[in-house]
């Protein structure tokens, strides 16, 4: 499988003196790839993460796959993952992966090793993404130079966002998505009150996430007095765009929602009139169900600011692979400095 920047950006692309290590390492899952030169992408290969012990077990195994051996010797490695960075050690927050750095950059035998936040990395790729690689929900107009932001429910909710600085652009290193959740209706607010008995901290990830998801049908089967089965996210989704249970639909009209406001939250605190982009796993698989769900109607819904945030255009991410062309350009610049 080979993934491409848009024919612009890679005209000028020249093979690399050797392969480099791409990676987006999610709670659930680990997406490698090579990058042969600038923007081409190479032997793609999703493992899941509970089948490796631990984080250098996983680029090993990717490492003596037939694809990446045959491809050569991997000098220089850059790594996107769904956890704060902040020095050398790394403990995820939805995986039980641990690690050092330093410690498996030497393991692996690399000269370079860099991790970045993954929603740093989806961020820095937003400039880049070609049409056919977004959907735009609602109305709106992208202002030109001004700010993105970025958010994406899946293990769990990332956030971030993209400022002008001149010719280029600074991505923000953000944790958004444990901030406090806040509801905006007297169903949110029985919502949250059901969170309070498991969390004494109900943040946005714990319901704009695949854990919240399920969260969000537990909550609204006891709210309506309905029998609580034993459901996975996926299974929810599936059954709410079949429409053979009405609870199920439910809960995905309230997950829409509740993303529509902390989308909305996060393009006034930003002044995003570049855009807000929706990332992660969730959204996409939903298709026009979230289209046509109240997420537009939500985003907008900010009393006094209803029409600035109605000229803000919302996009929903369809790329495959997005993070690797932002984490691709950070490790380019680690190496040009």
């Amino acid at each position: 499988m080979t993934a491409s920047l848009p024919a612009h950006l890679a005209s000028s692309a020249s093979p690399f003196d050797s392969p480099r290590l791409l990676a987006d390492v999610g709670g659930t899952n680990a997406r490698f790839a090579l990058e042969l030169a600038p923007g081409q992408f190479e032997a793609v290969q999703v493992l899941a993460c509970g089948d490796h012990a631990t984080f250098a077990d996983a680029m090993r195994a990717y490492l003596a796959s037939p694809a990446a051996v045959a491809a050569g010797q991997v000098s220089h490695a850059a790594v996107a993952i769904a956890n704060p960075v902040d020095g050398d050690q790394i403990r995820m927050t939805n995986h039980h992966w641990q690690f050092s750095i330093e410690a498996v950059r030497r393991e692996v035998g690399l000269d370079t090793l860099l991790v970045v936040n993954d929603f740093y990395a989806l961020a820095r790729s937003l400039p880049h993404l070609p049409d056919a690689d977004k959907v735009q929900v609602g109305g709106g107009m992208a202002r030109a130079g001004a700010p993105l932001g970025l958010l994406g429910a899946g293990t769990g909710l990332g956030v971030s966002g993209l400022i002008p600085t001149g010719s280029s652009w600074i991505a923000l290193n953000s944790e958004g998505g444990h901030v406090g959740f806040s509801p905006a209706n007297e169903l949110e607010v029985a919502v949250l009150q059901y969170a309070w008995r498991e969390f004494e901290h109900v943040s946005a990830e714990r319901f704009l996430s695949g854990a919240g998801v399920g969260l969000i049908y537990r909550a609204l089967a006891h709210i309506g007095g309905q029998p609580m089965e034993s459901l996975s996210a996926p299974e929810i989704s599936r059954r709410a765009l079949t429409g053979e249970c009405a609870l199920s639909e439910q809960v995905i009209d309230v997950f829409c929602g509740m993303l529509g406001c902390a989308a909305g939250n996060l393009a006034v605190t930003l002044g995003a009139q570049g855009g807000v982009y929706i990332g992660g796993g969730i959204v996409p698989r939903l298709g026009e169900r979230f289209a046509s769900s109240c997420f537009r109607s939500r985003f907008e819904q900010k009393g006094r600011f209803a029409s600035y945030l109605a000229q803000v255009p919302t996009y929903v991410i369809t790329a495959e692979y997005p993070a690797f062309l932002g984490v691709s350009a950070v490790l380019a610049e680690k190496l040009s400095a």
